[in-house]
């Protein structure tokens, strides 16, 4: 396999990797407090699931 004889410069590996970039992920709003969540996730605002409460959330103690 043959291999490079000299070295890439900078610029030239900056344009092959540049399609190469993150992508936001896939977020939607909740259907419940309209806050946006990851698709197919319980939402972390209010802890439902679609129209189905799955997480019930508590409440803080406050210390003294």
């Amino acid at each position: 396999m043959p291999n490079p004889k000299r070295r890439h410069s900078k610029s030239r590996g900056g344009k092959r990797r540049g399609s190469v970039h993150c992508k936001l992920s896939g977020l939607s709003p909740c259907p419940h407090c309209k806050q946006l969540r990851l698709s197919h996730h319980v939402c972390p605002h209010c802890g439902y699931y679609g129209e189905k409460p799955i997480l019930i959330k508590r409440e803080k103690k406050k210390e003294k």
